[in-house]
């Protein structure tokens, strides 16, 4: 468990962008705090103590907004930037070096019993308020994008916007940064300029003789747009 820990606040440091000295992961990150109350109440859930290891969840809960259930399996190397709002059911896989944003849900998608929550791979990034239900599994190396609702299954090496999510594209290993994650609206206004194109071509051109061409990946990099 202190390999783990240990392993965690190396996580924190490498990945958020704002480079946490050890004393600020150790004492001022919820999300580190949520995870290691939870190592522990896991390991009272797996030797029987279940009314401890609820209670420390509860608390872990009330004082750091992540609530995680202490029967779910967290991997290594896990990070959670911002925290707040994160929830990850009983029988929820974790696997090594993911991060996750705030407002993220592993959740059930119903009321069965047994294996009802996702089991996600290694070196994935889930975005912020994206909700991952049911016991479906997101492939090692996927990326998530923020708000998105995914309930089927995700290959390896995705990456995954919408609601329903869908598939926009496929990727070799990832490296957890920022600037990577899926440009909902740089891919919205991709879509939305090619039919004002088609339209229109269809009247003859563009009225004021102005062409605005997206970048052909739908990932918009530091301009400024008005619409």
């Amino acid at each position: 468990m202190l390999a783990a820990m240990r392993r965690d606040i190396r996580a924190a440091k490498e990945r958020d962008p704002a480079k946490p000295t050890t004393l600020e992961v150790v004492f001022a990150y919820p999300g580190v705090h949520a995870i290691w109350g939870h190592r522990v109440s896991h390991w009272l859930w797996n030797r029987g103590a279940r009314v401890a290891a609820r209670t420390l969840s509860e608390l872990t809960r009330i004082f750091t907004g992540v609530d995680i259930h202490p029967g779910a399996v967290l991997g290594a190397g896990l990070f959670i930037d911002h925290a707040t709002g994160v929830v990850i059911g009983e029988t929820a896989e974790v696997g090594e070096d993911v991060m996750l944003y705030h407002g993220v849900t592993l959740g059930g998608s119903g009321a069965e019993t047994g294996k009802r929550h996702p089991t996600v791979g290694d070196r994935v990034i889930i975005g912020a308020g994206a909700k991952v239900l049911g016991a479906i599994k997101v492939g090692d190396d996927s990326r998530i994008g923020a708000n998105a609702v995914v309930v089927k299954p995700v290959p390896s090496g995705s990456v995954v916007i919408g609601v329903p999510g869908q598939v926009i594209s496929r990727h070799g290993r990832s490296t957890p940064d920022d600037s990577k994650m899926p440009d909902l609206v740089g891919v919205s206004l991709q879509s939305l300029l090619t039919r004002v194109s088609k339209l229109e071509a269809l009247n003859d051109g563009p009225q004021n003789g102005r062409v605005i061409r997206p970048p052909e990946a739908g990932v918009w990099h530091g301009e400024d747009f008005q619409i």
